[in-house]
């Protein structure tokens, strides 16, 4: 009786292009899968004012808080629903989220929508906060209430600069 032996030795090729929008991988972050840690974006203007909003608005509840008057609940309103999306986009840009999902969606439009809406509320939020506060004497809390209103105009500013950035990316045809 002849027997064959036959012997297969398979071999996989892996080509990658880099990561989205070029550059070095290793300067780019780990990555798992589709998700990977986006660090290089925070060196950015863009990414260095949401970690400015983020903190600031950490800054503006703790001194707002606990809202002593229907004034400062809108006030801490805007800050914490302005929180809870800078603080989802900022998770969204350091995992790469956004690249990783495959849906057609101009997030930088969507984003300047959000920032615009954001920056209006911000701009309502502290001329509220300081008009509400600037004419009490001798109450508890008056100069933390004050000094709310006065990082809630400097959140505006950021919130006001990051949509001014958006814009200039959205104008010139980004869509991640």
């Amino acid at each position: 009786m002849v027997e064959t032996v036959v012997n297969i030795e398979r071999t996989t090729t892996t080509t990658t292009n880099g990561p989205p929008g070029g550059g070095n991988p290793s300067s780019e972050g780990a990555s798992w899968g589709a998700i990977r840690l986006n660090t290089d974006y925070y060196r950015t203007i863009p990414g260095i004012l949401k970690l400015v909003q983020f903190v600031v608005g950490i800054i503006c509840m703790a001194l707002a808080s606990p809202p002593l008057t229907s004034a400062t609940s809108f006030f801490m309103f805007v800050i914490v629903v302005s929180f809870i999306i800078t603080i989802l986009l900022i998770f969204a840009y350091f995992l790469g989220i956004r690249e990783a999902l495959n849906v057609s969606v101009n997030w930088v439009f969507l984003e300047l929508i959000t920032t615009a809406v954001l920056t209006l509320l911000y701009f309502i939020g502290f001329i509220v906060q300081l008009a509400r506060w600037s004419d009490v004497r001798d109450t508890p809390g008056t100069g933390s209430n004050i000094a709310a209103g006065v990082f809630g105009l400097f959140n505006f500013l950021a919130y006001a600069a990051g949509t001014y950035f958006l814009f200039l990316a959205h104008r010139s045809g980004a869509t991640h």
